[in-house]
């Protein structure tokens, strides 16, 4: 089973290869959104842009689906490994930072951290 690690949160969490990252962050109760998504978010729809994550380096680019279409068209001026967690299938392990937008005062240490503990396979 795939471990997303969610640095933010500090937790690993296992998830079923294909399932949609949203829907594993969302059922762990972990907080996608900040407040604009609290606000408005469209459901899982691809509409809102609000799920943001990003992907860690070292992560195996394979770990998630390829990006949809929506994706390409909704991130053209956002960073090149941030995802939309609604648009995202876990394929295998990866790490994730949540919000990433609004990044904690620690992050270099947070992502650091992430990096250098093993990821579950």
């Amino acid at each position: 089973m795939p471990t997303i690690r969610f640095v933010r949160e500090g937790r690993d969490v296992k998830c079923r290869p294909g399932e949609n990252l949203r829907q594993v962050a969302l059922r762990e109760g972990l907080e996608l959104y900040g407040l604009k998504g609290n606000l408005g978010n469209c459901g899982g729809c691809g509409q809102c842009i609000t799920c943001f994550v990003a992907v860690i380096d070292g992560s195996d680019p394979q770990a998630l689906s390829p990006l949809t279409d929506v994706e390409k068209n909704k991130l053209q001026r956002r960073p090149k490994n941030w995802r939309l967690a609604c648009q995202t299938l876990v394929n295998s392990s990866v790490i994730v930072l949540t919000k990433p937008q609004v990044p904690p005062g620690n992050a270099r240490a947070l992502i650091n951290a992430a990096k250098e503990a093993e990821l579950p396979k």
